[in-house]
């Protein structure tokens, strides 16, 4: 089977346009998802070009839009694969925040982190079930694998995410659904640099390899798993961290 068109959620900015930059460079159509700023998915239209296939709005906080996402876009083409890298990062202070705030954090995030993505494999696996199967690549975090100490539930979502990605890659392989993951640690963006500023240089201390990953490095891995390269691959979970974390 050949993959042609891809539905990328969050791909306005950082990881999930350079995702879909590189998807269309290897030749995908990509259909775009942002929540709030539609001039930021205009100007990821235009870094597209003609390998733009839409662009889809969405508030991935409340999962019953996500099925309507997908049909959205299935609307205007088939789709081939999808992209869940939307996602929230609310750290919160787990004894000392109030309860509502701690609720509103808990809904939050794992509504965007987990319930969303979860409601758009289950959409478009039924899809691609009727046709020649499909691939599915979830971006979680390094902490889902190891926990982060003031983020406990951005972690517990990324970590469900992770375990439902493997899961689902055994149960839907007889149908050629095929299931991905990337964990990126430290990203180097415009919005993770305003929160880490007085931190930075000690941040690249910690890593082996001597800098932050850039939104390319992950998008790189993202187009070989969604590449036929990668046809025998499914359920992995590959780290993007610079040997900064072994699991």
């Amino acid at each position: 089977m050949r993959f042609k068109r891809v539905l990328v959620t969050g791909s306005s900015r950082g990881i999930g346009r350079a995702i879909a930059q590189r998807l269309a460079q290897t030749g995908w159509s990509v259909a775009i998802h942002y929540t709030s700023s539609e001039a930021e998915a205009h100007q990821t239209e235009k870094l597209l070009g003609s390998a733009c296939a839409g662009i889809y709005q969405a508030d991935l906080s409340n999962p019953k839009k996500a099925p309507l996402l997908f049909e959205a876009a299935l609307a205007d083409g088939p789709i081939q694969a999808i992209v869940n890298n939307a996602g929230v990062y609310m750290p919160l202070d787990f004894l000392h925040s109030g309860d509502a705030a701690f609720s509103a954090n808990f809904h939050k995030t794992f509504a965007v982190n987990f319930e969303s993505p979860l409601a758009l494999i289950r959409a478009s696996a039924k899809h691609f079930e009727t046709q020649e199967g499909g691939k599915i690549l979830n971006v979680a975090s390094r902490v889902g694998f190891r926990g982060e100490g003031g983020a406990a539930l951005y972690a517990a979502s990324k970590a469900a995410l992770i375990n439902m990605t493997r899961s689902l890659a055994v149960e839907l392989a007889p149908k050629n659904i095929q299931l991905f993951g990337i964990a990126p640690g430290w990203v180097d963006t415009a919005m993770a640099r305003a929160g880490m500023e007085e931190r930075y240089e000690q941040i690249k201390e910690s890593i082996p390899l001597g800098r932050m990953a850039s939104p390319k490095d992950c998008a790189a891995t993202a187009a070989f798993l969604l590449s036929e390269d990668a046809a025998y691959l499914s359920g992995v979970v590959i780290d993007i961290n610079g040997a900064s974390y072994f699991h």
